[in-house]
């Protein structure tokens, strides 16, 4: 039974609909696979064995929900109603949620049964996931190597066969960052495309979705989760289809850029990331594609500083909510170093420098746009190293700052696309010598999520994924 969690959301649906399979007997199934698996991978921070098997056994055969049945796991930094949310922080203590984020509230609607909630580095910040709270997740294809983050939780979870997918979200790449790490899809939609509404309001920055096996399973997910909410205040275009279907479509010749430079100044690429961003690129070109590499005007700008100072006031946002949620100032003894670092520097930051931080990323996103424009997607790869090994960046040593520079040298090339707010998507395409999933990324102009949709599809059909297992996953 547990190959089936290993089967497309979209398989599984379809099995479940025709009564071929019960949506109790899967739920069961997946449910089973996290308790014997949370020991070693400690990819969940909340597994919700009574609801999710309440839920299921309401689901019958001819269910005409999209994915009626399915199980997923919800990162555990979005409210899911009776369920506890923690931003795996001590300062949230045990609060338990009372509503659905609007997200959440989309997937129950297309039929998801949710098992849990799944693990993230405290308030989402780093690219690796080893909370103080709950301590460190496992990757599944090394068990001493991080999966990634701050969706690491999820992507563990996926890759291990414990779910089918997982919800994730990117502020930064934490939905794409992962997906490298664990050898699954990730994409981060367009700014405007899923609301992060009610507790969010105008994100800059992040972007939820979900980490999957198949490119078809991404495409499906972008349409149940994306579309106006009411109150939001910007939102992006609707396609002239739903993105499942423009997802299968053949794309036309494109022309790609390929970019190596990386946006962090001084960041060193890891010869295996460099020679897997080539080889896509070559396979684009034998697919009938113009490749010719680029070099974005990204490198040498003061990002990292500019970046830090929007997204640190976001993370004291989170901070200053928790404390409110358990009654009390947060204290330094509430949280991580990393995190009182962030909420101290934003504390002593004006109003006239926030605003200006992202008046800075707003100049620099406009100026890439433009030069993106000729290309109707950029090639790069999804990380500058490999998978991290566990303990080397968590945020919580003598100097915090130095963990997080640490991980921006890590993941360089996927926050400027927050910044930008253009689509982009991890594709599991390779793996090292070192038996890792190797990810490269493609980035498409703005609100054009159905090409790199087309693209992924083609790669995967080109070089396929999705029976690579992890060592211990079968």
């Amino acid at each position: 039974m547990s190959e089936l969690l290993f089967r497309s959301a979209s398989e599984l649906a379809a099995l479940i609909r025709s009564g071929e399979l019960s949506a109790l007997e899967l739920a069961a199934t997946s449910l089973r696979r996290i308790d014997e698996r949370q020991l070693t991978l400690n990819a969940f921070t909340h597994v919700a064995h009574e609801s999710a098997l309440a839920a299921a056994e309401r689901i019958g055969p001819g269910d005409p929900r999209p994915f009626a049945g399915v199980p997923i796991a919800i990162k555990d930094n979005r409210p899911v109603a009776g369920m506890p949310l923690t931003m795996c922080s001590d300062l949230f203590g045990d609060f338990v949620a009372q509503h659905d984020a609007f997200c959440v509230r989309r997937l129950r609607e297309a039929g998801f049964v949710i098992v849990g909630k799944t693990a993230l580095p405290e308030m989402g910040i780093l690219p690796t996931t080893e909370s103080r709270r709950f301590g460190p997740t496992h990757n599944p294809w090394a068990h001493g190597r991080t999966p990634g983050g701050s969706s690491g939780g999820s992507g563990a979870a996926v890759a291990d066969g414990m779910v089918p997918l997982g919800h994730g979200n990117d502020g930064g790449g934490s939905t794409r960052i992962p997906a490298a790490c664990c050898g699954l899809v990730g994409l981060k939609a367009a700014r405007g495309r899923v609301s992060v509404g009610p507790d969010g309001g105008q994100s800059f920055l992040v972007s939820d979705g979900v980490l999957t096996r198949t490119v078809a399973d991404t495409a499906a997910l972008l349409d149940v989760m994306a579309g106006y909410e009411p109150g939001d205040a910007t939102w992006a275009p609707p396609p002239p289809a739903p993105f499942a279907e423009l997802a299968a479509r053949p794309p036309a010749r494109l022309r790609i850029g390929l970019a190596l430079n990386t946006p962090l100044e001084g960041t060193i690429l890891d010869p295996a990331c460099e020679t897997a961003a080539r080889d896509a690129a070559r396979l684009l070109e034998s697919l009938g594609h113009h490749v010719e590499e680029i070099v974005p005007p990204w490198s040498g700008l003061d990002l990292l500083s500019d970046f830090t100072g929007a997204f640190g006031p976001a993370v004291s946002m989170t901070t200053l909510i928790g404390g409110r949620l358990s009654g009390h100032e947060p204290t330094e003894d509430d949280v991580e170093p990393l995190t009182w670092a962030l909420w101290e520097s934003a504390r002593s930051q004006d109003t006239l420098s926030l605003l200006a931080a992202q008046r800075r990323l707003e100049s620099v996103a406009r100026s890439l746009v433009v030069f993106l424009a000729p290309y109707h997607a950029v090639l790069t790869p999804a990380l500058a190293q490999r998978p991290l090994m566990i303990g080397e960046v968590h945020g919580r040593g003598p100097d915090p700052w130095d963990h997080y520079q640490r991980s921006g040298a890590f993941t360089p090339y996927t926050a400027i696309v927050n910044v930008t707010g253009q689509p982009a998507i991890s594709l599991p395409l390779f793996h090292g010598d070192d038996g890792l999933p190797t990810g490269i990324q493609l980035i498409g102009p703005p609100a054009r999520e159905d090409l790199i949709l087309q693209l992924a599809t083609e790669l995967e059909q080109a070089c396929p994924w999705t029976g690579r297992r992890p060592p211990e996953a079968g």
